[in-house]
């Protein structure tokens, strides 16, 4: 499975919580996987680096869901989840789930997989 698989997604109101997968292989070729991270991408809004989670740097959130949100990871599931709680109506987006692979973890000749993404909509 090259192509990260999203799923989770779904309608919530706004205060509740919704639990994000994703699924990657952990290497392509001769790449291992090295990162996931977590976009997402509302109508009329630029993409957002939601949180980000690697071999060898600080795991990374966005200022709007820091206290909120929690990324973790499962390497022998190849798993990277999402916990979003306390979810606010400008949390609604698309989330895409993104894999890097790279010949070497401190950086070099890497490939960026991206999910297809799922739908996350939060009602006032």
């Amino acid at each position: 499975q090259v192509q990260p698989v999203e799923s989770g997604g779904g309608s919530v109101q706004a205060g509740g919580s919704l639990q994000l997968s994703c699924v990657a292989s952990r290497s392509v070729g001769s790449r291992t996987r090295c990162g996931m991270a977590w976009y997402r991408e509302a109508p009329g809004k630029e993409r957002e680096l939601v949180s980000s989670i690697s071999t060898d740097k600080p795991i990374t959130y966005a200022d709007s869901v820091k206290g909120r949100f929690t990324i973790s990871q499962d390497n022998v599931k190849n798993m990277v989840y999402l916990q979003m709680n306390s979810l606010k109506t400008e949390d609604a987006a698309v989330y895409r789930c993104a894999a890097t692979f790279c010949a070497d973890c401190s950086g070099s000749s890497c490939t960026r997989y991206w999910g297809q993404g799922t739908q996350v909509t939060v009602s006032s």
